[in-house]
């Protein structure tokens, strides 16, 4: 795929050092995982983060805030986001039938058509990093993560100082 590619160096030091630590296994995991998304996006004109928004604005009318909590955006970033997918013609803002104070978001047509492309893209990247698992694991783990997002890990708890959420940097 001629992606740059980059190890921690605790990776060399000491690859087991985390060996069975739940937080740091789905955050490398994560990262690796967006930065690969991230770039097999960049060619369609689209970041992972507005690919998500534009996927979860498709499943129903959902305001700002809604869109936010379900893809787990902070509003800031949501506003960021929104603005990028609005100037680029694949959503808009529209009043909300329930609350004029609220704005919906819809997706357009060119929307759709960039989340059927987007799709297509992650379902590749998906199997490609799910080949590597045998094929008796990979829906396992899939349901595994869906049934700690779904239950556990459904909500995170206030802490302090707060966690920031950040996108992955480009290389």
């Amino acid at each position: 795929m001629g992606a740059k590619t980059h190890k921690l160096e605790s990776d060399a030091d000491c690859p087991q050092c985390f060996e069975g630590n739940l937080g740091w296994l789905l955050y490398r995991a994560h990262w690796a995982l967006a930065s690969e998304m991230t770039a097999a996006l960049a060619p369609l004109g689209i970041s992972a983060r507005g690919y998500h928004v534009l996927r979860a604005a498709l499943n129903g009318e959902h305001t700002q805030t809604e869109l936010a909590d379900m893809v787990g955006l902070d509003k800031t970033t949501m506003v960021v986001a929104i603005d990028e997918l609005e100037r680029t013609g694949l959503a808009e803002r529209r009043p909300s039938p329930g609350d004029r104070r609220a704005r919906v978001i819809a997706v357009t047509a060119a929307g759709r058509r960039k989340v059927e492309e987007a799709d297509a893209v992650k379902e590749r990247l998906q199997a490609e990093v799910l080949e590597s698992l045998p094929p008796s694991e990979r829906r396992a783990l899939l349901d595994a993560l869906g049934a700690l997002v779904k239950g556990r890990l459904a909500e995170s708890p206030d802490c302090q100082p707060p966690l920031r959420r950040r996108a992955p940097r480009a290389a």
